[in-house]
């Protein structure tokens, strides 16, 4: 039989009162008073009711983790491993990470996850794009919210984002450095943050390395970063200047779509044409050849937003919003090399 609260407070010497303070880590117990009961729940193995710990505290011990449903449909986990760098971060406090998903095209006719409904989340972590319907109507909601990998132009929210344009200078440094001038764009979802960023990021590079920007060489016009459309971007990067000798893709998904094509029309990489993409997917150890890419710490991004967001509810900042930058690395493989 499990020991109970009653039990503690035997062993302890004190009233259940007390011992409920303890675990509400209540600033009137004295520290003599908390380490005899801490030390009791520890000798019993004592684990306080999550519902009763919530009925005095106001709190449900849960926090929210919402993105929208096509990333499910996706052949790379990308999200899937943010989603556990989160579960991981809960280990050893008191959260669970409840998991939802919304519709990619939510609209203000479309209704909340449950636990947002039934107010059963202390604060709610959101992967990902949203549209703006739904920043809309999470706005109202007098919670803590943080967002990964996107932050809304409306609205002002905590964030947790990769360092997209130090990345994109990385990626096309790189490249830069390998003697290439004629350096290729491909991205799709423009207006995503990330994206725009990454781009911003080879803007920059190219400036610093003397090489003048180049629309003939960027195709940004895709509907989404998916690997058909690193295919036809591709395809439309090269009708649109044949010089082109390397290639940056906003993601590894464009990158090995990009690839793809260049395997089916003969143009060799990284013989004829470097190419580097943006994530560092597993897939990319696997291509032929192994695809050169900026490296995206997904797990890390999962548990610096469960860090930030017990942090808001623990001392209530709703309000001073804070911006946390994650660093990219550069894996260096076979699908670069100088130009010669």
């Amino acid at each position: 039989m499990s020991p109970t609260i009653k039990d503690v407070a035997k062993k302890a010497g004190v009233s259940i009162a007390t011992v409920s303070l303890v675990i509400q880590n209540h600033a009137r117990i004295t520290t003599a008073t908390k380490t005899k009961v801490l030390k009791a729940i520890k000798e019993l193995n004592y684990h306080p009711s999550r519902s009763a710990k919530g009925l005095v505290t106001k709190t449900t011990g849960n926090i929210g983790f919402i993105l929208t449903d096509d990333h499910f449909l996706q052949t790379e986990p990308f999200y899937t491993k943010i989603f556990l760098g989160t579960e991981f971060g809960t280990r050893g406090t008191n959260y669970y990470v409840l998991l939802a998903t919304i519709a990619r095209d939510f609209n203000s006719k479309d209704e909340l996850p449950r636990f947002i409904l039934e107010r059963s989340v202390d604060g709610i972590i959101i992967a990902g794009k949203a549209t703006p319907d739904f920043i809309e109507r999470i706005e109202l909601l007098d919670i803590p919210i943080v967002f990964i990998d996107y932050y809304p132009t409306s609205g002002n929210f905590f964030t947790v984002l990769i360092d997209n344009i130090n990345g994109g200078i990385i990626a096309t440094k790189h490249l830069v450095d390998l003697g290439h001038k004629e350096i290729g764009f491909i991205g799709g979802d423009l207006p995503h943050p990330s994206i725009y960023d990454r781009f911003a990021g080879y803007k920059q590079a190219l400036e610093a390395g003397g090489i003048k920007f180049n629309k003939k060489n960027c195709v940004i016009d895709e509907d989404d970063p998916s690997r058909p459309n690193g295919y036809s971007a591709a395809k439309k990067l090269f009708a649109q200047n044949k010089k082109i000798t390397a290639i940056f893709a906003c993601n590894d998904a464009m990158a090995i779509g990009a690839m793809q094509y260049c395997t089916d029309n003969k143009i060799k990489i990284p013989n004829d044409v470097s190419l580097i993409g943006f994530d560092d997917v597993e897939a990319d150890i696997f291509l032929n050849p192994p695809l050169t890419t900026i490296k995206v710490p997904k797990f890390e991004l999962g548990t610096e937003a469960i860090h930030l967001i017990e942090n808001v509810i623990k001392n209530k900042s709703y309000h001073n919003k804070k911006k946390i930058l994650v660093p990219v690395e550069l894996i260096i493989r076979n699908s670069t090399r100088e130009l010669k």
